[in-house]
């Protein structure tokens, strides 16, 4: 199945109108290609120098049929992608090491000279009092058992503590990981499974046995397949993401894999497929739409803010719901904020996706205005997203919040600082959909558990509603699924970007910054309910605390919430 398709076609298939909306129309309105020639748009420019930062290894293809591409910003191609080896040229990489630091100035009068590793420490031990990190959590939504199961001559000490039943993370010092080395590890025989192996790799790599971890490696390349059952699937990656650790390519490789761009005007971004094919995800939009919806009813001026647009998909049915209701329509004002390098892309660009919404809205008649702000989130202050008197501010974070670097990271804690800037806005309302397992704070051996474990029910929730042979599964698991399991497995400090959090964290830090929760109306939940039901008898749905909480079996994958 090929992602080329005809822009009517690719809207029967993907824009359906209940993608993320309960009370969808029947009718998806066709939205002409002449639409993108219009030239009106008005963008806010952060005041900031974009680098292009080169990466010299090659890559494999956009898919494993398709043509070579290039990378931008640099002439080296990419390698043929082997269905069997995924990413055979890994172990022959080298981080060169041209990476320019990126750093954002925060925005605090105070400036504090302090001992960097001291510092870390003192801000972790915050973390953990004010979070309560190392205390058990309630049951998981589905269950007390939220690990994977393992072969029973490899349930050893570090299985059970890299496969912890709490959903609680623990910090990275009290992680009883940090004392393990993989010769603690006592099997009564070899590992034999491809899952053994790797997490008999992981440990060795841990312990920086590097020659054992890379025949290791070598060994696993030869037994799992990117084309084979969801085991091996994700064993494929894995692997590889072991290797990039290994040679300190993940930056580069994560860099490399296209996710958000749709390649052209008449296909669409692997992210976006992702989004639309699987439940969990779509279901998460849903929630946060009707959210939304709801807090809109008798409100005359509505300012909707979304920290990471993407590709404004979200809003397409948004803008379809306020059509359909009753009496007077409210003026809808939706400021979209995106990286300053990816603005002016010439397919997918900010500019182009307000051109399609405004054009959207006006074949519904909606009053609509489109205000794009070109910059990073953590350089985006109150001022440049134009809030006015007399609107209802709703602020939409969507798989957005977790790229935000915390305490962890760095001493200005981007991510604590964002929602207390948001705060300040006096917000309606404010939506946080998000992936629920803990890649942020947890140390490396617990991390890749928590991935895999992941990952694993991801890919199987995908075999349920695309074909093993689809192209769509391969490049939404290659482009999407694999770029997040190389960032969260090979990168460290700065470079993981992908630092994702569970429930009850994200709870913590909105009530720090002073909000409340704001329940999903019953009405939401068992409409969600039903037509989560028609996909798989698989996919559950509950509430907990207010928010949806969406799985797989009895793993949670993704939890919606609302704030106010």
């Amino acid at each position: 199945m090929s992602l080329v398709r005809s822009q009517d076609q690719y809207g029967r298939r993907y824009a359906n109108p209940k993608l993320y909306a309960l009370n969808g129309s029947s009718d998806s309105p066709g939205i002409s290609s002449s639409i993108f020639n219009s030239d009106k748009h008005k963008m806010i420019y952060a005041t900031e120098s974009c680098s292009s930062d080169s990466y010299d290894p090659n890559y494999f293809l956009d898919s494993p049929t398709e043509e070579v591409m290039n990378l931008s910003g640099s002439g080296h191609s990419v390698n043929q992608f082997h269905s069997q080896n995924p990413f055979n040229s890994f172990m022959a990489m080298r981080q060169q090491d041209i990476f320019g630091s990126e750093y954002l100035e925060s925005h605090s009068a105070d400036t504090v000279d302090y001992n960097g590793d001291k510092m870390r420490l003192k801000l972790q031990e915050l973390e953990r009092a004010l979070l309560d990190d190392n205390v058990d959590e309630e049951e998981d939504a589905f269950g007390p058992d939220r690990s994977m199961e393992i072969n029973g001559k490899w349930a050893d000490p570090i299985c059970d503590a890299l496969l912890h039943d709490s959903p609680k993370e623990s910090s990275s010092a009290d992680s009883n990981l940090s004392s393990i080395s993989y010769k603690d590890v006592s099997l009564t025989s070899s590992p034999q499974t491809p899952k053994e192996l790797l997490f008999y790799c992981a440990a060795m790599i841990s312990e920086g046995h590097i020659e054992e971890a890379s025949n290791m490696i070598n060994d696993l390349r030869q037994r799992v397949s990117i084309q084979g059952e969801p085991s091996q699937r994700i064993a494929a990656y894995m692997v590889e993401a072991l290797a990039a650790r290994m040679a300190k390519s993940g930056k580069g490789l994560y860099k490399a894999l296209k996710c958000k761009e749709p390649p052209s005007n008449d296909r669409l971004s692997a992210m976006q497929i992702l989004f639309e094919v699987c439940p969990c995800f779509r279901f998460g939009f849903m929630a946060a739409n009707e959210a939304i919806i709801e807090a809109v009813k008798n409100e005359k001026r509505v300012h909707i803010i979304d920290f990471d647009i993407n590709q404004g998909s979200q809003y397409l049915t948004l803008i379809q719901t306020i059509a359909r209701l009753p009496g007077k329509r409210p003026h809808l004002r939706l400021t979209g904020v995106d990286d300053p390098e990816s603005v002016q892309r010439a397919i997918g660009g900010l500019k182009l996706i307000g051109q399609r919404l405004e054009k959207l809205a006006e074949d519904l008649k909606v009053s609509f205005k489109f205000h794009a702000v070109a910059a990073k989130t953590a350089v985006v202050f109150p001022e440049m997203l134009g809030c006015r008197a007399g609107e209802a501010i709703m602020v939409n974070f969507a798989f957005q919040l977790h790229h935000m670097p915390d305490e962890s990271v760095s001493t200005v804690n981007e991510r604590d600082q964002l929602l207390r800037m948001v705060k300040g806005l006096n917000p309606k309302l404010v939506t946080i959909v998000e992936q629920d397992m803990n890649t942020n704070t947890a140390p490396f051996l617990q991390r890749f558990g928590e991935a895999y474990s992941y990952y694993s029910s991801v890919f199987d929730s995908l075999d349920a509603t695309l074909p093993r042979d689809s192209q769509d599964r391969l490049n939404v698991e290659k482009q999407c699924l694999a770029r997040d399991i190389v960032n969260i497995v090979a990168c460290e400090g700065e470079e993981r970007i992908e630092r994702y959090e569970v429930a009850g964290k994200w709870n913590a830090r909105m009530m720090m910054a002073g909000f409340t929760t704001s329940p999903i109306s019953s009405s939401v939940k068992e409409s969600i309910r039903k037509l989560i039901k028609q996909y798989c008898d698989r996919y559950q749905v509950k509430e907990e605390l207010g928010a949806l909480h969406f799985g797989w079996e009895d793993k949670v994958l993704v939890v919606a919430s609302a704030w106010r």
